[in-house]
């Protein structure tokens, strides 16, 4: 064996999963399990194993169609499958799909390492058929790009989604446009509002950051343009305000979508013109603020329900920057981890250390993060403050079995767990075949809803209500990520 290997398992039977972890682990292998298909799926959004091992369990006639699609999500050479002995026709299906290696149960030790020795001499390869090893892949980096901002934030890349926003971050550094920063909550969209003003022309000036939400509806105004003494009751003096505080600099409008309509319009006019006049005031104010702009909302579906004005979507979104999600970059996960615990006081980590162990590490990749950076942040610093790392990974686990649980009820729901009946099938069919329909007409146009919804011929709202009914999600391929552990500390040259 050249080097260990990343595996990812989703075995069914309890025994055998405990078995396998045994013998791989035992020879020096990292295996991340899971006891679901469904859930087997969801973890390659955002991880590249070398070796995919998954058992075939025939007992319910919904197991064959969530196999299959967890094979064809796999989408690489090695794959392992076990079968039993009265499951060989299922071989055919899975050959058909990629699949080269098979193991027959009960697997023994011999089966495993003979397995592990022949994937070694053939050498491991990724699911475009290339080495896998990252240092042999072109232009794929051993550790993470981290890129200091100040103020202790820090932005941290390995993923190729977020190795292209520092791209294009640094592509915006002559263009003085306005930038809407998309993603879900937590993800660090005002990070990459960090990093783009950093890179700019204006890095040397302010930076400043406004949360629309955060604010009632009636100082909105105020925070933002200023006023003077006696415009409201509480007004004691003249202020100044956001956009001409950030004068030359850059002003981040965050959760832009919250503002209201009235707001919306006056914001416009700014952006259009550079001016704007102080609440209570009739002088007009000239600004030089590069907008970046911020939000958690859909803003398609803002448009289409009109709760967004058009034309300042338009104006904002001269760029878009959208921030995956948290699960969809795995990869960086533990890195995110190390270098949270690294800038913490000493006297924080304690006797506890400034690393955590491989079995709340895996647990931390198996997690899907819902709350994003947000919430890894709290549970690292909740771990070291309560020093006690088998609570931290139990209540990991107790997460994820309830996550896979609600994947399991959902995948239940797609696939009928029995066809009776021509009316039954030919139902089932539809409801796949439109699946796939929408799935590759949103792949094909970067999940741009109003381009898939005129490539199928349907309006925009019907797709939305099929998205939702469906449960249909991005699909990443994300690759790099062979010896996610190894290369935490050596690769980065310094012990944290």
């Amino acid at each position: 064996m050249k080097s260990p290997l990343f595996i990812l398992t989703a075995i069914r039977d309890a025994e055998t999963r405990s078995f396998v972890e045994m013998v791989l682990e035992g020879a020096g292998h990292r295996v991340i399990e899971s006891e679901r298909y469904a859930y087997a799926e969801s973890l390659l959004n955002g991880l590249n194993p070398d070796l995919i091992l998954i058992e075939f369990a025939s007992g319910d006639p919904s197991d064959k169609l969530q196999c299959l699609r967890l094979l064809k999500a796999a989408g690489r050479p090695n794959v392992c499958l076990i079968i039993g002995a009265g499951e060989q026709r299922f071989t055919q299906e899975a050959s058909a799909l990629g699949v080269r290696h098979f193991l027959m149960r009960p697997i023994t030790r011999a089966d495993l390492e003979s397995m592990i020795e022949e994937l070694a001499g053939q050498g491991v390869e990724g699911a475009d058929g290339a080495p896998a090893v990252a240092k042999e892949i072109p232009g794929a980096p051993a550790a993470p790009l981290i890129e200091e901002l100040g103020e202790d934030c820090f932005f941290l890349a390995l993923s190729p989604s977020m190795l292209e926003i520092h791209r294009q971050a640094r592509l915006l550094a002559d263009v003085d446009v306005t930038v809407l920063i998309t993603g879900e909550s937590g993800t660090g969209k005002e990070v990459v509002a960090r990093l783009i003003h950093k890179h700019s022309r204006r890095s040397r000036q302010k930076f400043l950051s406004v949360n629309c939400a955060a604010l009632p509806y009636e100082l909105v105004e105020s925070e933002l343009f200023g006023h003077h003494q006696g415009a409201f009751t509480g007004a004691v003096r003249d202020r100044a305000g956001k956009f001409e505080q950030a004068n030359r600099g850059t002003l981040l409008l965050d959760e832009i979508a919250e503002i209201s309509a009235p707001m919306q319009a006056k914001l416009l006019h700014v952006l259009q013109d550079g001016q704007f006049t102080r609440l209570g005031g009739q002088e007009t104010t000239k600004v030089d603020v590069r907008i970046l702009a911020a939000t958690n909302v859909e803003m398609e579906a803002a448009l289409e329900e009109k709760r967004f004005r058009e034309d300042l979507y338009y104006r904002l979104g001269a760029f878009t920057v959208h921030v995956p999600p948290l699960r969809e970059r795995r990869e960086e996960i533990p890195f995110l981890i190390e270098e949270t615990i690294r800038r913490m006081p000493v006297e924080r980590t304690g006797a506890m250390g400034r690393r955590f162990s491989w079995r709340l590490m895996d647990a931390a990749l198996r997690h899907d993060w819902r709350g994003n950076l947000r919430e890894l942040r709290n549970f690292v610093a909740r771990t070291i403050i309560m020093r006690d790392e088998d609570a931290a990974v139990r209540q990991l686990e107790t997460k994820i079995a309830a996550r896979e649980s609600e994947t399991r009820r959902n995948q239940a729901e797609i696939i009928p767990a029995q066809c009776s009946g021509m009316r039954s099938i030919v139902r089932d069919i539809k409801d796949r075949t439109e699946m796939q329909m929408m799935q590759e007409a949103l792949d094909a146009s970067g999940w741009n809803r109003r381009h898939a919804a005129q490539q199928l011929n349907i309006s925009y709202r019907a797709l939305l209500y099929k998205i939702r009914q469906h449960r249909l999600e991005p699909r990443f391929s994300v690759r790099g990520l062979n010896e996610p552990f190894q290369s935490l500390h050596s690769a980065r040259g310094k012990t944290i």
